[in-house]
């Protein structure tokens, strides 16, 4: 049953995914069908990824970033044109109001050979990762990533399933998008911001995904906000244990011709503690052409916006998003609401 707090996203049980009942599943499709349409965001409870896994990835996180920078430095992820590795502190920086955004990160994805066919065609996300030696323990840094990152895997592609349900699609529609996709793993890491600087700094600015869906584990701390459209305010996301915080990006809203949302998010650590979190994004497999889908497509009008592959697609975004190109601040999805309310 979806869970409502005030004006958050919804709470939603994905334990009828698993069971045989198909009233249950119904049930979950209306959910999340109507999380899409009017949010793009909720919180999925009763998954499959163990409790034990989730505290591992978030005790090897706080592991690496108690490193010393230097040390950090060291797996930059600009050293070998992979983009797996460290992320300093301001690295990004969405609202161009400061300095850079106030956090620090660690990426990781499937880990790819050399000799592999993406990683030899250079496609976007592919290749293989780095492993800090310097970690206490580096064999656990290592395994415990690479079975979370199968494991997310597993539940995004459960996930889509019921996206298929939600949007009527024949079973198996996103099969050959799940075929080895762009699929990266980021450990992020937020410092305590001073509370004085909370309607300037931001952990993270206002911005959307571009990618298919975003699963992200969160500690305990909060300060993540979505936007909401109908209140056109800012609103918390409690924290939940176990919970992964479900968001759609702009290639699902792309896809659907706007029919599901890619809502602006943001993060104001105001706890006076640090932050952890573990966001996972999935987007699909590189040389895939997303083109809007048969049940949304405009009767009149057609289709918003032409095929596109996932490389092109996320190459683009990453560039804006690195780059200095304004497009990339907040892409193009209410840019006037955010910027008239902050």
């Amino acid at each position: 049953m979806a869970e409502i707090r005030s004006e958050e996203p919804p709470v939603i049980d994905f334990g009828p995914f698993y069971s045989s009942d198909p009233i249950a599943q119904k049930k979950l499709t209306s959910e999340i069908q109507e999380a899409c349409e009017k949010f793009g965001f909720f919180q999925l409870v009763n998954h499959n990824i163990p409790v034990a896994l989730q505290k591992s990835v978030i005790a090897q996180s706080e592991a690496f970033f108690k490193l010393p920078l230097a040390t950090k430095e060291k797996y930059h992820k600009d050293l070998d044109g992979f983009n797996r590795g460290y992320e300093p502190l301001r690295a990004q920086n969405f609202e161009k109001r400061t300095r850079g955004d106030l956090k620090e990160g660690f990426y990781l994805g499937k880990n790819l050979s050399l000799d592999d066919p993406f990683v030899i065609a250079k496609r976007f996300g592919q290749g293989p990762n780095k492993y800090p030696a310097e970690i206490e323990d580096p064999k656990s840094f290592q395994s415990t990533m690479e079975e979370y990152h199968e494991s997310m895997t597993e539940l995004a592609i459960d996930l889509l399933t019921v996206i298929e349900w939600t949007l009527g699609l024949e079973e198996g529609y996103f099969s050959s998008f799940c075929e080895k996709p762009v699929a990266a793993l980021r450990l992020l890491h937020y410092p305590p911001q001073d509370p004085a600087t909370a309607e300037t700094e931001r952990g993270i600015g206002a911005h959307t995904d571009f990618g298919a869906v975003t699963m992200l584990l969160q500690d305990e701390t909060g300060g993540l906000q979505v936007w909401n459209d109908a209140s056109k305010g800012w609103v918390d996301v409690t924290p939940r244990s176990g919970a992964y915080v479900v968001n759609l990006g702009n290639m699902m809203m792309r896809w659907t011709n706007d029919r599901y949302l890619s809502n602006l998010h943001r993060v104001i650590n105001r706890s006076g503690k640090e932050r952890f979190s573990v966001p996972f994004f999935f987007s699909g497999n590189p040389d895939y052409v997303v083109e809007c889908l048969p049940r949304c497509m405009d009767p009149v009008e057609g289709a918003k916006y032409p095929p596109i592959t996932v490389h092109d697609w996320m190459t683009g975004r990453f560039a804006d998003t690195y780059g200095s190109s304004k497009e990339g601040v907040m892409g193009d999805l209410r840019q006037n609401a955010v910027a008239e309310s902050t």
